[in-house]
């Protein structure tokens, strides 16, 4: 998510993060004509492959469509020696000869697991599944390579290290890392999906029932649900009165799935949702009130991010409601371009709002 609002415009070139460069660097010296690629950056590894093959097959996926547009810019049109680049909330489907897996030492390890569950799943009898870390000291990964029953090879380095593994059985069961939450919103039981990736998983994040709590809305009322995660806070929202209209956006794709998934689930038509990485929205300048719970990470860029989606979808005199632990930064920035800025405390969180300026 660092990448996820770095260098927004310009779009440089970067290296590769170590452990995709050690990945990269083991990948090239083994075969494969059908390859799948993840990346912890813009798909330096995918682009490197399908350059030095280019009657291959190459993909790289992301779970992230910002991510993937800023691959996207530096890609540009998809043919020999480009790779195909896949934003989904699951791996596209194989069988592959090769797969390319770099992970950070300080990833989410549910999602990592997986990640790597799909990618040996996907390969082919005979493929090779090269996974690296940033982590020269590493036990975590290598007990999970282990777990496939596949003899684990070893590739140190010097930050890094990475290992392949050759698929020679048969995948067993996959496990189920999805997870239904029920919650209670008023007089109302309400069950979200929740995925490894996707905000919050296998809870109600505190930080979304403060934001319901402080919500009320009146029939016709449209809401815009910034970032919407595993939408509990827009199903809520939508649940109250199937009169008021919900659109939900984010631009994680499991997230999306999820959100969709719970609306179905709990027969919420009025909430609509889709796959977004920039703000926009259907019929900009209509909505009635915009719903954030910004992460805090990346010095507020990404609130900014939020803040600005939220200007732009507003009608005058529409009203933002953010919930955040850091209040100092929407109290210092917002006055400049809203009005009848306030903050509630509401235990160790800050309910924010601001009314768009005409």
């Amino acid at each position: 998510m660092e990448e996820h609002i770095e260098e927004e415009s310009g779009r440089r070139e970067l290296p590769p993060r170590p452990a995709e460069a050690h990945a990269l660097e083991v990948a090239r010296s083994l075969p494969g004509e059908r390859i799948i690629a993840t990346t912890v950056g813009r798909a330096q590894a995918a682009r490197c492959l399908a350059a030095d093959r280019p009657e291959a097959e190459v993909t790289a996926w992301f779970l992230d469509l910002f991510l993937h547009d800023l691959a996207s810019d530096l890609v540009g049109d998809q043919g020999p020696g480009l790779p195909k680049l896949v934003c989904a909330a699951d791996m596209p489907s194989g069988p592959y000869d090769l797969a390319v897996v770099p992970l950070a030492s300080g990833g989410e390890a549910e999602l990592s697991r997986e990640i790597l569950q799909a990618a040996y799943h996907q390969l082919a009898m005979g493929g090779r599944l090269v996974a690296a870390v940033d982590n020269p000291r590493d036990r975590w990964l290598h007990q999970q390579l282990a777990e496939t029953g596949e003899t684990v090879r070893v590739r140190p380095g010097e930050e890094t290290v990475a290992y392949i593994i050759e698929k020679t059985r048969e995948s067993g069961r996959l496990r189920d890392f999805s997870c239904e939450v029920v919650f209670r919103d008023r007089e109302r039981l309400l069950t979200s999906f929740t995925r490894p990736g996707v905000f919050a998983h296998r809870r109600i994040d505190p930080g979304a029932r403060h934001l319901l709590n402080a919500v009320d809305v009146a029939p016709g009322t449209r809401v815009i649900d910034i970032g919407c995660g595993s939408g509990s806070v827009g199903l809520g929202i939508a649940a109250r009165d199937e009169a008021v209209e919900v659109f939900a956006f984010d631009s994680a794709a499991r997230a999306v799935e999820c959100t969709r998934r719970g609306a179905e689930y709990n027969k919420l038509p009025n909430i609509s949702v889709k796959l977004e990485a920039h703000g926009a929205v259907p019929e900009e300048g209509a909505y009635d009130l915009a719903l954030a719970n910004p992460p805090y990470y990346a010095d507020f860029r990404i609130a900014q991010l939020f803040v600005s989606a939220a200007h732009r979808a507003l009608a005058p005199g529409g009203t933002l409601l953010v919930v955040t632990k850091h209040p100092s930064w929407y109290v210092e920035n917002l006055p400049a371009d809203w009005d009848e800025v306030a903050q509630e405390i509401v235990k160790t969180y800050h309910i924010i709002e601001a009314v768009r300026r005409g």
